[in-house]
């Protein structure tokens, strides 16, 4: 009787544990994805849109986004950027999230879209032991973001099929990136919700008549295409000369890379395809998502120093450098910003009457020296009708 007794106690003990642990992941669940992001809309910002307003059928979705726009004195071109197509490469997002904070427009249309895919920031990697979200100190306290993952949250996007078929070009893929909105464009309006937001993204750039779409992604080092600007054939010029003049007069190089042919479904060929847009997408090194990191946590995230992958460069490794400074959130914000600048500007001195002047935003020696945070305003000094949640 008494080792029975014991045995009870024992599973009892184990079955309690074991609820605790659940019951714990499921509120870390239910927090990472419902977790409200606070967007304080800079003066330039004339308008929000969502994507549900250009597709239906996406219309109250999770993935029915917020769409930005900031309209300038003057008329001129129009330029899309898209942050959190992948939220598990946050510098795009941030980076998305300074325009959106502090834009003034001289001339032309901005469009910006910080959460191309909600649904992948509301989950991490399955099996990645990545953070759910991470903190970004600014002058007033601290701005708390959701990690996010390349896929969109299988609760919303589910079963996965055997072979993903892309539309319209019939090439398979891996069958997960049937949730991969980088591998869905130009969508479809009866696809899966994946397909559905490329769709919405795809109108938007239709009946707005967008001139440039700039995704703005991170990569690993172990990636060859990185530190790079993807461009579309239509938008090889533009791409050539910005990575010229930024190699040339900013304090980073970036390379330019041809976007693949007969690569589909990603947003620099197909929307270059699909639509009048020059497409181009931007990489910027995020150490975090190397196989060969080091523990997988806020401060690898945040400050992209990892002594295995300095070693894996040191034997030859990588495609992008790394020492003990490493790849800090700052550096590839600023690459960012100050690559969309450059874009900006060279679009407007080769079509003047289209041009898109940008202002008030900082270059990568200024986000380097003050830090991301200090270009996120306080949303507790906001008026509610100036304040938006992500």
């Amino acid at each position: 009787m008494k080792k029975i007794r014991i045995q009870t106690i024992r599973k009892s003990i184990f079955l309690l544990l074991g609820i605790g642990i659940v019951v714990c992941a499921g509120v870390s669940f239910f927090n990472s994805r419902h977790l409200k992001e606070p967007v304080v809309l800079s003066p330039g910002i004339t308008e929000v849109k969502t994507l549900g307003q250009y597709f239906p059928g996406i219309k109250g979705s999770i993935n029915d986004s917020n769409v930005y726009i900031a309209e300038g004195k003057r008329p001129g071109g129009a330029l899309l950027i898209l942050g959190g197509t992948h939220p598990e490469e946050p510098a795009g997002r941030l980076a998305a999230w300074i325009f959106a904070e502090n834009t003034l427009l001289e001339q032309g249309r901005l469009f910006i879209i910080l959460s191309a895919n909600r649904s992948a920031s509301t989950v991490t990697r399955l099996g990645g032991a990545y953070p759910p979200d991470y903190t970004i100190p600014t002058n007033w306290g601290r701005q708390k973001f959701r990690m996010g993952d390349r896929w969109s949250n299988p609760l919303d996007q589910w079963p996965d099929p055997e072979v993903y078929i892309h539309f319209p070009s019939h090439q398979e893929l891996a069958y997960v990136d049937i949730r991969n909105l980088n591998r869905a464009f130009p969508g479809r309006p009866n696809g899966t919700l994946t397909e559905k937001t490329c769709f919405a993204i795809t109108q938007l750039i239709r009946k707005e008549n967008i001139d440039i779409v700039v995704d703005l992604h991170e990569a690993e080092l172990q990636y060859p295409v990185i530190s790079t600007i993807v461009a579309h054939e239509r938008g090889q010029d533009l791409a050539a000369m910005a990575s010229m003049m930024i190699s040339g007069t900013e304090d980073f190089q970036i390379g330019m890379e041809n976007s693949p042919p007969e690569l589909h479904g990603l947003s620099h060929r197909e929307i270059g395809d699909h639509t009048k847009a020059i497409s181009l997408l931007l990489e910027s090194p995020e150490p975090m998502l190397d196989a060969c990191r080091g523990r997988t946590n806020r401060k690898l995230l945040l400050e992209g120093k990892d002594s295995f992958l300095v070693k894996a460069y040191q034997h030859g490794l990588l495609f992008e450098k790394i020492d003990e400074n490493g790849w800090p959130i700052e550096k590839r914000v600023g690459r960012h910003t100050s690559s969309l600048l450059q874009i900006a500007e060279l679009w407007t001195a080769e079509h003047p009457d289209k041009g898109i002047i940008i202002n008030h935003i900082p270059k990568y020696s200024e986000v380097i020296k003050n830090g991301v945070g200090a270009y996120l305003l306080n949303p507790a000094e906001t008026s509610p009708e100036r304040l938006e949640w992500e």
